[in-house]
């Protein structure tokens, strides 16, 4: 996906340049006003984001817009024209919160991008479209470096037929951030269909709810547990429904999202 990254204020910026090192195939473009060099990964303009953004919308695949929502409305609203036409827009907002799939979220893949986007900044990724709401399920998974992707593919297809569930009920697997290159587990990812949400280390660590927590992970990684944390922080008012079970060289835990209990 050849991917154009806008930002127009300094913390922008600074989310778009953390961007383009997990989006190789973006460009930057900056307002010349911040002061930033202008080079092969960078292009800057000095006029408004409305008069440059139906060039992007032309040229480019998708759009990652680091600027509040309603600009972003208000820019693209005259240039909508189908969901099979469209490019990606994906909003991050000035604290890098959230990446919210804003246009083209199936068919021009906004929806995907909003997590890796959403990955890369540690943010959170905002999905409306109403087969991902639908879905409740969310997957954490723990795995041993060098893992085979169809053990990953069997760990989590013969966790979700315990669990009473299948592949069509889920809306993501989550996992540490050290695992984000894990290629068995991200081709397995891809394969079921499913996003892969990473989850910082950090956000682990601070974490004080309920979890199975053991001292050898700790020692290995140093955080007390992946799945089940990763899970939990993924989901939105989870509940447990299989807690942490090996199944070869991939660990598994399935939460079920409540939404009834946080409205």
């Amino acid at each position: 996906m050849k991917l154009a990254i806008v930002a127009i204020t300094k913390s922008g910026l600074n989310n778009a340049q953390k961007l383009k090192k997990a989006l190789p195939d973006s460009t930057i473009y900056a307002m010349k006003k911040l002061g930033t060099a202008e080079n092969d990964e960078v292009k800057l303009f000095d006029r408004k984001v409305s008069e440059l953004t139906p060039e992007l919308f032309e040229e480019y695949d998708g759009l990652v817009m680091c600027m509040a929502l309603g600009i972003v409305i208000r820019v693209i609203a005259p240039l909508v024209r189908s969901k099979y036409s469209d490019p990606a827009v994906v909003v991050v907002d000035e604290a890098a919160r959230y990446a919210i799939s804003a246009l083209s979220g199936h068919e021009g893949g906004a929806n995907e991008l909003a997590i890796k986007v959403a990955n890369a900044l540690n943010a959170e990724p905002v999905i409306t479209t109403a087969s991902e709401s639908a879905r409740n399920i969310v997957i954490g998974v723990g795995c041993r470096r060098g893992v085979k992707k169809e053990e990953v593919i069997d760990a989590v297809t013969t966790a979700l037929n315990e669990a009473g569930h299948s592949v069509d009920d889920v809306r993501a697997v989550a996992t540490i951030d050290i695992k984000r290159d894990e290629v068995g587990l991200c081709d397995a990812c891809s394969e079921l269909g499913l996003p892969l949400r990473i989850i910082s280390t950090d956000m682990v660590k601070r974490f004080n709810g309920e979890y199975q927590r053991s001292e050898f992970v700790n020692k290995k990684i140093g955080i007390k547990g992946v799945c089940e944390p990763c899970a939990i922080l993924t989901a939105s008012a989870p509940k447990m429904i299989m807690q942490k079970k090996i199944f070869g060289n991939v660990t598994i835990a399935i939460v079920k999202e409540n939404f009834a209990s946080s409205v």
